[in-house]
This record gives structure tokens, C-alpha cells and sequence, in this order.
């Protein structure tokens, strides 16, 4: 199936219309796959880091690259170091814009990486836990930081899904070894009283997404093919993953949220598998289905949950069409049709989501699809947007009836 073909209307218009700063910068560069050398993105982008939630971000940053209070930056949540970076990430920050961004990635990666390559809540190899490693591995290649401890953390992060050469919790002796929250392989989590943690994978294989391919040893790949497994070893629409308390899955799978930190909405899961190449999986069709039955008539998707406790701006109103959430879906869509190429996905460099092969994006005529769609600006676009998704319609078969979201 054609994902992108099934989105209702044309939301691109009122995207690039948003008056949320950095939403028209996102849109043309996931949603259209706009080239780095394009005027209008290039404008967008720098305007998203002047303007907006980018730059209200960084104003609240001290000088030595730390936000809040200096140290490791889990708390307080959610505006602390931690939580400023991974903010950053999802609303397309970038070293190569400010370079207080890179100085915050060295700051992260100075005071919450301990030796191992493990992410710590305290710097100490035991504070680590699947959800922090896989936040913050994603977060940095989304803004573009090369360190080389990266490679470490990435290394540790799959050596503790596939399990190799790891020793158990209990072996305080051993060079490699589980701990208290990170306490085995298969994402099993303390904090889920050992069981695998569906939240803490989607994490970890989100940002395993974003490890470029050449760069795979074969460790990694082996984590990917048994992160890849466990994701979709039962339906991701219903999110029937074990968790400590038995029953029914929690109630934040189903709602789509932004920022995302460290819980999981089955959309992030979709943006992990489909980033790896899996849009084409039978077994996500599902939680594709579930992602194109949360909008509405104009193709534009709610934000259903936020966070109690404040961050760095504000996103939206709970239950109204969202800029954010609907940019999510439609980069997830649009993944999802893209060939299995590594050159498509979201790896390294947050600007690398185009290639030569690409599919047809949201609005993009035949002709315009060749280039990437450097369609015209304004009203022009929205024509050519609205134009070209009621031709690949006519072109489809009637799509099947999409079933209501599970376990509202």
C-alpha cells in the first residue's frame, strides 16, 4: 500500500501557514524533502533557529552548554539538560546552525556518559536504562553531532539487546554487565520488574535508525534484527507488550503526543520501524492503519496527551489539530512508502532524508517528484498539493475501512 495516498486532503498548506515557528522549516524538509540547497528551506531552517521554540530553548541555556543546574541533566524533568537536547532534536535543531547546540552535545556528552558508553542519570554506569541511551543516542544524531564516544554508546546500547559477552546483574566483577534498571537482554527492564520494556526498545530503535549504514558492525545489525522482532512480534496498533502490571497496555500508546521523552506513542514506534526500512512489513500495516485513523477530514492530527509537568514552550491545545503531531505523522507516512535504501532514512545528519529514489511526498505531482518537489511557493503550492493528492486518488482502488483507535 501507498501510505501517503490515504491522508485526507491536503494538510501541507495550513503547515506551512502554522503560526508555530519551525513547523514550515520541518514540513519542507521531512514532509516535501526539500534539498539542503533549496532557498526556501535554507530560509525556513535559519528562521526556525532565530524565531520560535529552537531559539526559546537555547536562550535558557548557561553559558558552559547546561540547562537548569550543571551535572548530568536528568532533573529536574522535563527542563533540564536531558530533556532541552532531546527537545531540540524533535524540533529540528542542528549544530550547523548555533553553535551553542554543539556545545551543549559536548556538555551531554561530558557529564551524563560514563566510560562504558552508557547514559546515566548519575554518570555512573549503573544509572543507565534503555529509555535515557536510546533518547539520547537518537537526539544527538538528529542534531548532527559527530563525537567519536558516539560509537561507543551505540556499541554498549546493542551489546545490551543482543546480550553478547554481557554478564548478569550479579556479576559486580565482570568488565560487562547488566544493572539494576538495565538488567538483561531483549530490553528487559528493572523498572518493568525485569520484563522486556516496549518503551525502552522503541527508544533504542529509533535511534539505531539513525546510525548510518556503513557504520553497523555486525553487533549492531544484530540488535537490529532482534529490536526489529520483538516490535513486531505482536500487533504494534494494540501495544499488547508485557508490562509489570498485567492487563491491558497503558493508555499513552494510543495518544499521540509532542514532545515525546520517555514515554511511547505507537506513532514513535512506527517512526523507529519505518526508519529502518520496515514500512513494507505486513505485520505494521496495523499501526499504520492506527496512525491514518487519528486524522481528521483536512488530513491534520490532534495532540491527545502533553506532558503535567513543564518543558521549554508550549505545543498545542489536548484535542486540536496540532502542527507538531501532524508533521510526525506524515514523516512516518512518507517513510513508510519510501524503497528500503539507507540513503532515504533518517540517519546522521537530520538533513539527510532525501535520495534519488524517492517516492512521491505529500502533494507532489509526477514531474515535480523527479526533483524532489520544488514546487512553487504560496497558493501555488497549496494547488499543486491538492491537485496531486486528488490524482493519486483517483488512481486507487476504495481503501478499506480503517478501524477506530484500540483500547481508547
Amino acid at each position: 500500500m501507498e501510505w501517503l495516498k490515504q491522508v485526507n486532503d491536503s494538510p501541507v498548506d495550513w503547515l506551512m501557514q502554522s503560526d508555530a515557528a519551525g513547523v514550515s522549516y520541518l514540513t519542507l524538509r521531512n514532509v516535501l524533502g526539500r534539498l539542503l540547497d533549496d532557498p526556501e528551506l535554507d530560509e525556513a531552517r535559519a528562521a526556525a533557529h532565530t524565531d520560535g521554540p529552537i531559539a526559546g530553548v537555547l536562550a535558557a541555556m548557561e553559558p558552559e552548554g547546561y540547562w537548569v543546574k550543571p551535572g548530568p541533566g536528568y532533573g529536574p524533568k522535563y527542563r533540564s539538560t536531558v530533556w532541552a537536547i532531546i527537545l531540540l532534536a524533535q524540533l529540528g535543531a542542528s549544530v550547523e546552525c548555533d553553535e551553542r547546540i554543539q556545545r551543549a552535545c559536548g556538555y551531554l556528552l561530558d557529564h551524563a556518559l560514563a566510560d562504558g558508553g552508557q547514559f546515566s542519570y548519575n554518570r555512573e554506569a549503573r544509572g543507565t536504562f534503555d529509555c535515557l541511551q536510546g533518547n539520547l543516542c537518537a537526539a544527538l544524531m538528529e542534531l548532527g553531532c559527530d563525537d567519536p564516544r558516539l560509537a561507543g554508546a551505540f556499541e554498549w546500547m546493542a551489546r545490551t539487546v543482543t546480550g553478547e559477552a554481557m554478564a548478569p546483574l550479579k556479576d559486580h566483577h565482570a568488565p560487562l554487565r547488566y544493572y539494576r534498571y538495565k538488567c538483561g537482554p531483549n530490553f528487559a527492564c528493572g523498572a518493568n520488574d525485569g520484563l522486556p520494556c516496549a518503551w525502552g526498545a522503541a527508544k533504542v530503535m529509533l535511534a539505531l535508525s539513525r546510525w548510518p549504514e556503513e557504520r553497523r558492525t555486525p553487533l549492531i545489525r544484530a540488535a537490529i534484527e532482534q529490536g526489529v522482532q520483538f516490535l513486531l512480534s505482536t500487533d504494534p496498533a494494540k501495544a499488547m507488550y508485557r508490562e509489570r502490571t498485567g492487563g491491558q497496555p497503558h493508555k499513552g500508546w494510543f495518544d499521540l503526543s509532542f514532545p515525546v521523552f520517555y514515554l511511547t506513542d505507537v506513532l514513535q514506534l512506527v517512526e523507529a520501524l519505518t526508519g529502518l526500512g520496515y514500512g513494507q512489513d505486513p505485520r505494521l500495516a496495523n499501526a499504520l492503519e492506527f496512525v491514518l485513523s487519528k486524522q481528521d477530514a483536512q488530513g491534520r492530527w490532534p495532540l491527545e496527551r502533553r506532558l503535567t509537568q513543564s518543558t521549554w514552550g508550549s505545543f498545542g491545545r489536548l484535542g486540536q489539530p496540532n502542527p507538531w503531531v501532524t508533521v510526525r505523522a506524515l514523516t512516518a507516512l512518507r517513510l513508510a512508502d519510501a524503497p528500503s535504501c539507507q540513503s532515504r532514512r533518517l540517519c546522521g545528519s537530520p538533513d539527510r532524508l532525501t535520495c534519488a529514489c524517492q517516492p512521491r511526498t505529500v502533494g507532489q505531482s509526477a514531474e515535480r517528484s523527479a526533483t524532489h518537489g520544488m514546487v512553487g511557493s504560496g497558493s501555488r503550492r497549496a494547488r499543486c498539493l491538492a491537485a496531486a493528492i486528488r490524482h493519486t486518488r483517483r488512481t486507487l482502488p476504495d481503501a478499506p475501512q480503517r478501524p477506530g483507535p484500540p483500547h481508547r
